[in-house]
């Protein structure tokens, strides 16, 4: 597939937002909670950890002349009961807390993080497993295990800290499994997918940044906690002994002078609370600046699905595949993973260089069905029967490593909703430049210019520009196209897209569709197509599919299926689209279908539209096969030769009527409404 030159849109886009710039004071720092608690952190651990180079007195030196003393020019925070320098014992002491608090932290989220990673990538058995696991861990109790090792190992508090790490670990896992599933739901997740990259490069790139914000709030949390956890130790006497300082034990010796020497407590004692509440203050700023990110999110609760209605009879068997198939899917079944079908006995066909469209109401299986041909099904549904041949070869129960392989490079993926399918942490060039360089193996000089021409090809003007801006800087319409140049980074041959015209107004839309019509004639590019709009399926595609209820209800070429259609459905459809061809008189009411499509589960026996439909019957409710129609298409509906031959269509009720079931009684039948 060329990179240039033959892409021509029928008019290109010229809105430039110019880039802002994003450096500045972090959020966090403006707020004066967060500013001056990070303040307060750095000044301590700067202390702390040059104290040898700095401190004015040894930290074992002692003056019995000069015990319990108040601050003064000699000694700035007084002296303890054996004339000690209380300032160079309290920054002395401060370095065993802080890197205790910190290989804490290491080992919980070293723990924690990577398996809350895996288990929202793998749910089910895998998922369950590490949950229970962790579940262990936190019904353990931590202050026994804790003062068990202390007497095994001894007063060794890194190591106390780091098998405390472990404990935690747990409660780690349980808020980052939330939001990593949460995360991996973003659409621009999934396009990181499609793009080819692995399980690893897209936790690092996408996942882990998203994540920062709550990361950091409950590391701050934690490392306060671990604070406190060292100084009780210590004033329980499981920390230094003397005369090495340590501020647990430096409180609880002041406690002991509440009378004859009560300043003692006041240095120690607020050292430790300034820094605790410090890092408690931070992490109060850094979850303001994420929102809500650092809430805890509850787990879905599982509920008992009905079991799923019988289908109807599937058709004979499908028709044969064209030698000049790109994909040919047939009996497709996605299903919820111990659950009701989503989607039964789908079969289509998509040519070289053609356009299929799948249309319906929402709820119908549109979407699951298109994003099944890529193996991006959402948590807990799985492909559960039928076939997906891409170019000779079947992808249902490929491995993940092996779609990858297919994903960008040969079947990639434009969502509906361009700006969350952008990742807001980096530019259009780091996003397009990265699968360029993977799939087309090229240097990066190369492939910024192949970005910048891809640009260009969907009409983006200033393309240099456009590579610096960040996604929150583009319009809509911007967005979208930039999307389009994402999807053609690897020159695939099968293009997904989902609905990629309905978060754009009339206009933009416009520009969308003549862009896809271009990519379609001048590439040789293959398109499935999702769509609510009839009028996009009349002027972009080639071939259509209806669906209903998860089924295809109608399929074949879209002249026959629009002009002719053959199913109370498709009728029903082009009956409500208020677009009226050009020299037609413009109806004074719409046809409506009352109710709503039956939720997976719920599906009734035969005809899934039987309740919505004013020509059902009793036949109707029964297993029926779908019939040949349109030439190589299909229509499941048992009734299609009755409404033909009496030249039946779905015309608009009178105001006010009720729809309800009749049946069509020949001699009462006029053509009145007839196509």
């Amino acid at each position: 597939m060329p990179d240039a030159d033959l892409l021509t849109p029928d008019e290109p886009a010229t809105e430039v937002a110019p880039p802002t710039r994003r450096r500045g004071v972090p959020a966090f720092l403006r707020r004066p909670g967060g500013a001056l608690g990070a303040a307060w952190l750095v000044v301590v651990v700067l202390a702390s950890l040059t104290a040898p180079l700095w401190v004015p007195y040894d930290v074992t030196a002692q003056d019995l002349g000069d015990r319990l003393s108040l601050p003064s020019a000699d000694h700035l925070l007084g002296t303890d009961p054996l004339g000690r320098d209380l300032l160079s014992r309290i920054a002395t002491a401060g370095s065993l807390p802080l890197l205790s608090s910190a290989l804490m932290l290491v080992v919980a989220f070293g723990i924690g993080l990577p398996l809350a990673l895996v288990a929202a990538e793998r749910p089910g058995r895998t998922e369950r497993l590490i949950s229970r696991a962790t579940e262990v861990l936190l019904a353990l109790p931590a202050t026994v295990l804790l003062l068990a090792v202390i007497g095994i190992v001894g007063n060794d508090i890194p190591l106390v800290m780091a098998v405390f790490g472990v404990l935690l670990s747990a409660a780690v896992y349980r808020v980052m499994l939330g939001v990593a599933q949460t995360v991996r739901q973003r659409l621009y997740v999934d396009a990181a997918r499609v793009d080819g990259l692995g399980s690893v490069r897209v936790n690092v790139r996408h996942v882990l940044p998203a994540m920062g914000t709550v990361i950091a709030v409950q590391a701050a949390q934690l490392f306060g906690i671990g604070i406190l956890v060292v100084a009780g130790l210590a004033f329980l006497g499981f920390g230094p002994g003397e005369p090495d300082p340590s501020w647990g034990f430096m409180i609880n010796d002041a406690s002991s002078h509440l009378f004859d020497g009560p300043w003692l407590l006041v240095p120690s004692g607020l050292v430790l609370a300034l820094t605790v509440v410090a890092a408690n203050e931070l992490a109060d700023a850094l979850a303001a600046r994420g929102g809500a990110g650092a809430r805890r999110r509850s787990r879905r609760a599982r509920t008992t699905t009905p079991a799923p209605a019988p289908s109807a009879v599937p058709a004979a068997d499908p028709a044969p595949v064209p030698d000049d198939a790109v994909l040919a899917v047939r009996d497709l079944r996605v299903s919820v993973v111990d659950g009701p079908d989503l989607v039964t006995g789908v079969s289509l066909t998509v040519r070289r260089g053609t356009v299929l469209g799948l249309v319906g109401e929402s709820g119908c299986g549109k979407s699951m069905t298109a994003r099944s041909l890529l193996g991006l099904l959402p948590d807990g549904v799985e492909v559960s029967g039928g076939s997906i041949t891409f170019q000779g070869t079947d992808l249902v129960g490929r491995p993940e490593s092996e779609l990858r392989g297919y994903r960008g490079s040969k079947i990639a993926l434009i969502s509906q909703e361009p700006m969350v399918a952008l990742d807001p942490a980096f530019s259009v060039a780091a996003q397009l430049t990265g699968p360029i360089r993977r799939h087309r193996g090229v240097g990066r000089g190369e492939a910024r210019t192949i970005a910048a021409q891809l640009l260009r090809n969907v009409g983006i003007v200033d393309a240099d520009r456009i590579l610096g801006s960040y996604p929150h800087q583009l319009s809509g319409g911007m967005a979208q196209r930039v999307c389009i140049a994402l999807a053609l980074t690897g020159e695939p041959d099968l293009l997904v897209a989902d609905e990629p015209t309905t978060a754009l107004d009339v206009t933009v839309q416009a520009e969308i569709l003549s862009l896809l019509r271009a990519l379609v004639r001048d590439t040789g590019l293959s398109v499935v197509l999702v769509t609510h709009d009839l009028g996009v399926v009349a002027d972009l595609c080639d071939d259509v599919a209806v669906m209903y209820a998860g089924e295809v209800v109608e399929a074949g070429s879209t002249a026959a299926v629009l002009d002719g259609p053959r199913h109370p459905y498709t009728m029903a459809l082009l009956g409500a689209d208020p677009h009226v061809p050009d020299g037609e008189p413009v109806p004074e009411r719409l046809a409506s279908i009352a109710g709503t499509v039956p939720s997976p589960g719920t599906w009734p026996v035969g005809c899934r539209f039987a309740g919505r439909c004013m020509f059902a019957t009793d036949e109707c409710r029964t297993p029926f096969p779908a019939v040949p129609a349109h030439g190589g298409g299909l229509v499941r509906c048992v009734r299609v030769e009755d409404l033909a031959l009496h030249r039946i269509s779905w015309t608009p009720e009178e105001a006010g009527a009720e729809i309800a079931a009749v049946d069509v009684v020949p001699t009462e039948i006029t053509a009145g409404g007839a196509r």
